[in-house]
């Protein structure tokens, strides 16, 4: 599980990103809000524990304009906010979970781990964009309702466009995501499946663009009529 750390506290944020790390589970921390922002544009995270005293914004805030977007990324909000109204204001808000500080690591671990058992039905299963769905769990493409076949390497690509779409997914994400981090591949792998996923979509008449944003990455989108 790759968790995003979102804690003003320096030191209690690198103390909880070493301590899922012996877990298992790898982690990154950002200390504000737009650093924040920054991270869920450009990665793919499984899981965010999410401060609400941030400096720069209320992570409530942050926690509001996730779901607004539809992002379905699980969010276990860490706070020292202990009153019932808040406890229900955050959940309220769309967070999975709600732990008080101070609070004890593992549990902390356990917490994130049950989130990430949930069913995949309340993780965002269907994903759609114009006449497009994919069904994450079957790993089926659909246009119209009508399933269409696509590779496996092509339907990761195609999830992590339609989970951000939007939004430009950076060519390195692609490719840590489809041959691993430090993967040997040549330099045209990831424009490989990019083409035939483009090729397939329009031959069954899907209404969507997949961008290429030079330098970047990739983003697809509504075709404009």
């Amino acid at each position: 599980m790759r968790v995003l750390i979102v804690e003003d506290n320096e030191e209690l944020g690198r103390l909880v990103v070493g301590g899922l790390a012996k877990a298992g589970h790898p982690a990154e921390h950002a200390a504000t809000a737009g650093e924040a922002r920054h991270m869920l544009a450009v990665e793919t995270y499984d899981a965010v524990v999410l401060d609400l005293g941030l400096p720069d914004a209320d992570g409530l805030t942050i926690l509001r304009e996730m779901r607004a977007r539809q992002d379905p990324t699980a969010i276990l909000v860490l706070t020292a906010r202990a009153g019932v109204d808040d406890r229900v204001e955050g959940l309220r808000s769309g967070a999975d979970d709600y732990l008080v500080k101070p609070f004890a690591f593992e549990e902390l671990v356990a917490r994130l781990e049950a989130l990430s058992r949930r069913p995949r039905a309340m993780q965002g299963l269907t994903l759609v964009v114009a006449n497009l769905s994919l069904d994450t769990a079957g790993k089926q493409a659909f246009v119209d309702e009508v399933p269409h076949v696509l590779s496996a390497r092509e339907l990761a690509v195609l999830e992590m466009l339609m989970r951000r779409k939007g939004r430009v997914v950076p060519k390195k994400l692609v490719e840590d995501q489809l041959f691993g981090a430090g993967g040997d591949l040549s330099s045209n792998a990831v424009e490989v499946y990019v083409h035939r996923l483009r090729r397939q979509l329009a031959e069954c008449g899907a209404r969507v663009t997949i961008h290429t944003v030079r330098g970047v990455g990739y983003m697809i989108a509504e075709a404009k009529a």
